[in-house]
């Protein structure tokens, strides 16, 4: 769990029990996940203090939202060094349509879009959709 605060107050953020756990969970997890898929795992846990949980990650850049087409809203973990800047942090998602599973693909940057002038951009989420992987070997 040393670890963990460590990640915690290094984006300060204060480590609580429960933000110690969704912590630890979002960090085994290798795909995107819902609101639904943590209070599945934290079956006993109140919504509205994973949804804060999330926010308070989302808003001090451990994890990002991914819109991902389906209607629900996912959360994956930052790289290491990531401050979720539209200029610099942003990179790919794949959402395969067999497993409905989403991941972040950090390797594949989303280069850089100028935009026209009077225009800024706020925020960018690139999906490819498709056979991930695991189910293309099926």
């Amino acid at each position: 769990m040393d670890n963990l605060d460590k990640i915690l107050e290094s984006r300060t953020v204060r480590p609580t029990a429960m933000r110690l756990l969704v912590l630890q969970f979002l960090l085994q997890k290798k795909v995107a996940v819902s609101l639904s898929n943590i209070e599945e795992y934290f079956d006993n846990s109140d919504r509205t203090t994973l949804y804060r949980t999330l926010k308070t990650f989302e808003e001090n850049g451990i994890v990002h939202q991914i819109d991902d087409g389906t209607g629900t809203t996912k959360y994956a973990i930052c790289e290491e060094h990531c401050n979720c800047d539209v200029e610099q942090d942003l990179h790919l998602h794949f959402h395969c349509n067999n497993c409905n599973e989403t991941v972040c693909l950090t390797e594949h940057k989303i280069p850089h879009i100028n935009l026209p002038e009077g225009y800024k951009a706020v925020d960018v989420n690139l999906v490819v959709k498709g056979i991930c992987e695991k189910c293309s070997e099926l």
